[in-house]
């Protein structure tokens, strides 16, 4: 979706796979496949440009979809555990580090009683 503004004001979103054709005479017309017409506030210009910047995006979107699919299937294929390197923090966030928990058994309590506890 792209997000245009009416020309009295409040902005909408319009699916731009919907627009058959912009006209700008003088005001810019939007006219949508069903014949629905939206005059809006920006050029011609700005609406083509808006159009194939979210363009770009779905084809940039899917090209990363298929990378992330074939490397799923590669790293599938190699029966090779899951590893991904983790994100790296900046020098002044603070780090959770994980508390290490000494584990008792049984025996190893009663050999720390002492005789008075007895």
């Amino acid at each position: 979706m792209i997000v245009v503004t009416r020309l009295n004001g409040p902005p909408f979103a319009v699916n731009p796979d919907l627009v058959q054709r912009i006209d700008s005479a003088p005001d810019t017309i939007l006219t949508l496949v069903d014949g629905t017409k939206y005059i809006v506030q920006e050029t011609m210009h700005e609406v083509i440009e808006r159009i194939n910047e979210h363009r770009s995006r779905m084809i940039a979107r899917a090209q990363e979809i298929q990378r992330d699919d074939e490397d799923t299937e590669r790293h599938e294929r190699s029966g090779r555990p899951d590893l991904r390197a983790a994100p790296t923090l900046p020098d002044d966030e603070p780090v959770a580090l994980p508390v290490r928990r000494e584990r008792h058994t049984e025996l190893s309590l009663v050999t720390h009683l002492s005789e008075e506890d007895v």
